[in-house]
This record gives C-alpha cells, sequence and structure tokens, in this order.
C-alpha cells in the first residue's frame, strides 16, 4: 500500500522534464501531447485551496465550499472534472463553526482519516481552525465526528489554513494566524501534534510578511503569509512552501522557507526564506494570483506535482474565479524544488504517469 500523506518523500523525476538554473528558471510540466494522453487547466471552473491526499490507486481531492466540507474521489487527478463531490460534513446552523467553512485539508494518521479546516460563527475576528475525524478506510464513507478546535491553548488566536504533516517521527501543525487580537498582519505558526487533534506545547512564529513581495496589498488591509504547505525533497530536506500578499491582488504568490541540514521544524532560527518568490502571477498563461498550494505523487511514482488555484483574469481576487490547476515540478541541482511558471490555460499537458 502506498499512502499520501502530508508530506510525500518525493521521488526523482524520471521524465523530460525541463530544469532552470534557479527558483523559476525554465519550465518543469511534461513535454504536451495529444488525444487521451492530455489534459488541461483548469482542472475545474471553480476551487479555491485545493488539496489532494493519495491512498492506494485513489485520489481524494478537496477545496473551500464555504458552507460544507466534501470531497472529490477520482483515480486520475487529470479527470478531476469527471468526479462527484461527496459531501461529508455540514455545520450546525449557528454557533463558533457553523459559517465561512474555508481551506480544509484531509490527512491520514494511524488509520483514520482527519479533515482540518477554518471556520467561524460569522465574524471573520472569530476564525480557528477544527477537525473532523472517520475511522472508515474511504473517507467518503459516512461516520465522520466533529472532534473541536485545534488549538495552542495558550494562545488561541485567529487561525486558518492548518495543514498537518510528518517528519522525522514527530508530526506537526502548519497554519497562518495572528500574532494578536488583531487584523493587521497574518504569520505562519507551527507546532507539535501530541496526537492528530491535540497541539503540544505553544505555537512558534516561523514567518512574516516583511518583503516587499510578501506585502502587496498591505496598508489598510493586512499584510499576509497564509497556506503553508510541508514538502520533503529526494534528500530528504524539509521545505515550507506558503501563499504571500493579500489573496486580493494579483501579486499572490508562493515563497519557501528552508530547513537547514539537521534543523528543528520548532526553531524559527532554523529556517530561511527565498528572496523572492518561487512561483508567481503569468498574463501570457492567464494564471493570476496562484498560490494555496498542495503536492501529490503520480500514480506510477516517478513525477511531483504541484496543485493550486488562480485566477484567469486580472483582479478577480478571492472568490469563486480561482480554479484548480495542476503540474509536474523538478529539483534543482542544490536540491530545492523548481515550480517554473505557470502553464497556460487550455494547453496540453501530458496527464500524470500512471493515468
Amino acid at each position: 500500500m502506498r499512502t499520501l500523506l502530508f508530506v510525500f518523500f518525493a521521488f526523482a523525476v524520471a521524465c523530460a522534464c525541463g530544469k532552470g538554473s534557479g527558483h523559476g528558471g525554465g519550465v518543469t510540466t511534461l513535454p504536451p501531447a495529444g488525444g487521451d494522453t492530455s489534459f488541461t487547466n483548469p482542472l475545474l471552473a471553480s476551487g479555491p485551496d485545493p488539496w489532494v491526499v493519495q491512498r492506494d490507486t485513489m485520489y481524494y481531492y478537496t477545496n473551500t465550499t464555504g458552507d460544507h466540507l466534501a470531497i472529490w474521489p477520482t483515480g486520475r487527478m487529470s479527470a478531476l472534472g469527471n468526479a462527484r463531490p461527496v459531501t461529508i460534513w455540514t455545520p450546525p446552523a449557528t454557533g463558533a463553526w457553523s459559517k465561512e467553512i474555508w481551506a480544509p485539508e484531509l490527512h491520514l494518521f494511524d488509520g483514520k482519516w482527519y479533515m482540518y479546516f477554518a471556520a467561524d460563527d460569522g465574524n471573520n475576528d472569530h476564525h480557528r481552525v477544527y477537525v473532523v475525524e472517520n475511522d472508515n478506510a474511504d473517507p467518503t464513507a459516512s461516520g465522520w465526528v466533529f472532534k473541536g478546535k485545534v488549538a495552542d491553548t495558550t494562545a488561541d488566536k485567529w487561525a486558518i489554513d492548518a495543514s498537518a504533516f510528518e517528519y522525522k517521527g514527530k508530526r506537526y501543525l502548519l497554519w497562518s494566524g495572528w500574532p494578536g487580537d488583531v487584523n493587521i498582519e497574518q504569520d505562519i505558526y507551527i507546532a507539535e501534534l501530541a496526537d492528530p487533534v491535540t497541539i503540544k506545547g505553544q505555537r512558534v512564529r516561523l514567518s512574516q510578511p516583511t518583503l516587499a513581495w510578501e506585502r502587496q496589498g498591505a496598508g489598510p488591509l493586512p499584510a499576509v503569509n497564509e497556506g503553508p504547505e510541508a514538502l520533503v525533497s529526494p534528500r530528504g530536506q524539509l521545505f515550507l512552501t506558503y501563499s504571500a500578499s493579500g489573496c486580493w491582488t494579483d501579486g499572490y504568490c508562493l515563497g519557501l522557507l528552508t530547513l537547514r541540514a539537521g534543523g528543528d521544524p520548532l526553531n524559527p532560527g532554523d529556517w530561511s526564506k527565498s528572496a523572492n518568490p518561487v512561483f508567481s502571477s503569468s498574463a501570457a498563461a492567464s494564471a493570476y494570483a496562484p498560490g494555496h498550494n498542495g503536492f501529490f505523487v503520480s500514480r506510477d511514482g516517478k513525477e511531483n506535482w504541484l496543485l493550486y488555484h488562480a485566477n484567469s483574469q486580472a483582479g478577480q481576487g478571492c472568490g469563486n474565479a480561482r480554479s484548480p490547476r495542476m503540474q509536474a515540478f523538478s529539483w534543482n541541482a542544490d536540491g530545492t524544488p523548481n515550480f517554473g511558471v505557470p502553464v497556460a490555460v487550455g494547453r496540453a499537458i501530458r496527464k500524470p504517469g500512471g493515468e
């Protein structure tokens, strides 16, 4: 059984992927093909905050719906548009986790499925991270149980975009949160997990939006670092991608945090930040404000793929115009990921290996 969880131990890309000399260089998509060997982006007409997890031959996709949690099961990511969503959980009509259901992520721990998501009572200031659990082998089966809020009890602050991962025998939770109780800045936080629904110890801040490319749209609105995702390289090095700048701007993009060799994920001093974005808007590709990504491995185990959302036109902001897209990526000579540039909408891309 091969299970893709929160972080995948990526395989070397055994394909004719172009490699640039540094971040953002070259085109990392597989060579275009025609007929039933190819697909085109976007994968769906709408799908903000996309996420996918793999188990055996199945992929389980999810994205923000706003008012419920759903899973799209598919055996082929290139055929996601043919998958039928299954609603797995609907919030109560009122209460602290009843409204603005954002950025769900599905993960598998110890034989049980967990879906983390952000929710509030209709007031964004009250957003927190919550989790539901299912012990069925099939996450689309009934039986999802609400397990409650997942938070650092000593700093129970605004939080969204939770993502869990395992690294060197320990489990961690990432999220985007406020340092205080006022909406002036979103930072990236990490904490160790005692179990899938309980944070161990206190949160640690890993990144603040300090660079110019991370602060597009800041001023009257908050500066933003959000959507953190963990990625382990073929060499075993840990990276975190994150979305920077306001999603209401076309400057929304991906940044990269790198953990030094032998570093502690909970030590901010062991992390370094990319000087520039590693994936950003391309007018030529009709890909504006690309971000809030995830990763998966092709069914044949040979290719690494980036899943993300983007708008097709400038100025479309943070709404349902954001559509899910995917493309293969490679690794630079220095061991860092090379995501290249967004592939143009409508351009034929070879399907992931094994599809």
